[in-house]
């Protein structure tokens, strides 16, 4: 497993497990359990995904230490607001029922709320408090980032958005990379569209004697960028982690950078309006 240092100097797994739509109960427990036997370190859930009870049971119940396990989690659009914020996070550690998170994240700035600088600050106070590891944002574009930036007085450790092959936001990336900002790919598979059956990434992949989603977690990772690849089934659990054992030539990142078209998957973050699920 590759590590990196947030600007915070707290330690951050590049690969961990994404829990997006997977099922409240066994199979969120069970999902969980099998990355941390796989050897996963980083788990990534949110309020909004509704399954924060079992995988805090999964990491309370597991072999592993909690102090090795990176556990992340989101505040949801309609807590935004400085108190609001405050009391969903308490929220989410009562059904994490843990003592601590490593990582709380913005989910969306919801510009038309015109709220995040003032979550933020909500933020600052749980990691000031010692509540959390590390405080960041989710789906911010550079134009949130700058309002962060210069009216909070914590740089976000981490900035978790989109990003494919189809989908580079090299843009972004440089700028967060410029104020040592780690940015987290969700949906780094595409969802398993038709990027894993892009000819160039399969062709690639038959090279290597690896998988399609293999190459594109590689090309993430040797891109700087931290990867969180949903599943629930317990070999492309393991296949997922199996990443750190090749490279891809100059050539090859070069060609899946070739890929872009700035196509999402998810909303535009200056379009999304959504507050329930």
């Amino acid at each position: 497993m590759e590590w990196t240092t947030l600007n915070n100097d707290v330690n951050m797994p590049m690969l961990g497990l994404g829990v997006y739509k997977v099922e409240d109960g066994s199979v969120t427990f069970d999902t969980v359990k099998a990355a941390l036997d796989a050897g996963y370190r980083l788990i990534d859930t949110a309020a909004i995904y509704q399954n924060e009870e079992s995988v805090g049971r999964a990491i309370r119940e597991s072999n592993v230490p909690r102090e090795e396990i990176f556990v992340t989690t989101k505040l949801w659009n309609e807590f935004h607001g400085f108190d609001e914020a405050l009391q969903a996070f308490e929220d989410s550690l009562d059904r994490l029922g843990l003592d601590y998170v490593d990582l709380f994240l913005i989910h969306w700035p919801m510009p038309r709320f015109g709220k995040f600088v003032e979550t933020y600050k909500a933020l600052e106070q749980l990691y000031e408090e010692g509540k959390v590891r590390a405080i960041g944002v989710s789906n911010f574009e550079v134009s949130h980032l700058e309002q962060i930036i210069q009216s909070c007085s914590i740089v976000p450790a981490v900035n978790q958005v989109e990003i494919h092959p189809y989908l580079s936001q090299k843009e972004l990336i440089a700028f967060c990379q410029r104020y040592d900002i780690q940015i987290q790919a969700w949906s780094p598979l595409m969802k398993g569209r038709e990027a894993l059956t892009d000819p160039v990434i399969t062709d690639i992949a038959a090279r290597h004697g690896k998988s399609p989603a293999q190459v594109i977690l590689r090309w993430h990772l040797q891109n700087g960028v931290a990867v969180i690849p949903k599943s629930v089934t317990p070999s492309r659990i393991q296949e997922n982690i199996q990443v750190f054992d090749f490279t891809l030539t100059k050539e090859e990142m070069a060609a899946i950078d070739g890929l872009n078209r700035n196509e999402r998957t998810g909303s535009d973050p200056n379009e999304m309006h959504k507050i329930h699920y």
